[in-house]
């Protein structure tokens, strides 16, 4: 087959953090396909169709960008943050599994982004520093026990936890009770991190405790982060603090 697909991430949201290798390959498309507002970041220009559609399609966009590559075109497929984390990849390559064999033919390279979690680290210092791991509260495409029976296991092993997905119209309950979940294993004063909507104009931040948390307010284009019990807190007069998860770990969890 002539034609190829790209999953692109396209970072965080300035375009100062979209890699140069993101930018070739959207550059070199044909179509870009994507969710309504991932689709408007990419600038029009002459011979690019833009596909958008909304955000609880994936398979099916994942196909219909499947399609057009066995048709010969230059796809890219796009996501915010970074297409393997939570995102477009997965679903592309669920659609290759299970549709058409001639599918796994193409020529499919997927371009790294700037993830969330990452970009709110950098604003914050590195809260990262130390064993973390990522989790959806999205109960969309897995059981809510499910996720809650993961969040019980990396609280107890003291992973900072990076929440993708804390809540949405649709969803507004799951972020306070995984918090309250939260607040069962760890500390109160543990630090929380909102980081809301970061290298964008309406970028926030706050430092908050675990007792504070619940009534900090946070939407989708926010991550929340949850210390762990090595994160550290460096006050710095009338600025935020720089917050760090020290890299050593001493006894037993």
């Amino acid at each position: 087959m002539s034609g190829s697909l790209t999953v692109v991430g396209l970072g965080p949201g300035d375009a100062a953090l979209l890699t140069e290798s993101a930018r070739r390959a959207l550059d070199a498309a044909e179509d870009v396909v994507g969710y309504f507002p991932y689709v408007a970041r990419v600038p029009e220009r002459p011979g690019i169709v833009r596909h958008a559609s909304d955000n609880r399609v994936e398979v099916d966009r994942a196909r219909h960008a499947l399609q057009l590559a066995a048709s010969g075109r230059r796809v890219a497929v796009v996501s915010g943050g970074d297409p393997g984390v939570f995102a477009m990849a997965a679903a592309v390559f669920e659609a290759v599994e299970y549709g058409e064999p001639g599918w796994r033919d193409l020529a499919i390279t997927v371009e790294p982004g700037i993830t969330a979690m990452l970009a709110a680290a950098a604003r914050l210092g590195a809260p990262l520093g130390g064993d973390f791991c990522a989790l959806s509260l999205s109960d969309n495409l897995k059981p809510w026990p499910v996720v809650t029976a993961r969040l019980e296991a990396v609280l107890r092993a003291d992973f900072v936890v990076a929440l993708y997905n804390p809540i949405s119209t649709a969803r507004p309950w799951q972020l306070g009770a995984a918090l309250e979940i939260a607040a069962g294993i760890r500390a109160p004063e543990t630090p929380v991190m909102f980081a809301r909507a970061v290298s964008r104009p309406d970028e926030a931040i706050r430092v908050a405790t675990l007792a504070e948390a619940p009534a900090v307010p946070a939407d989708m284009a926010t991550m929340v982060i949850l210390g762990a019990s090595t994160t550290r807190l460096i006050p710095r007069a009338g600025r935020a603090p720089f917050v760090y998860t020290a890299r050593k770990v001493e006894g037993s969890v």
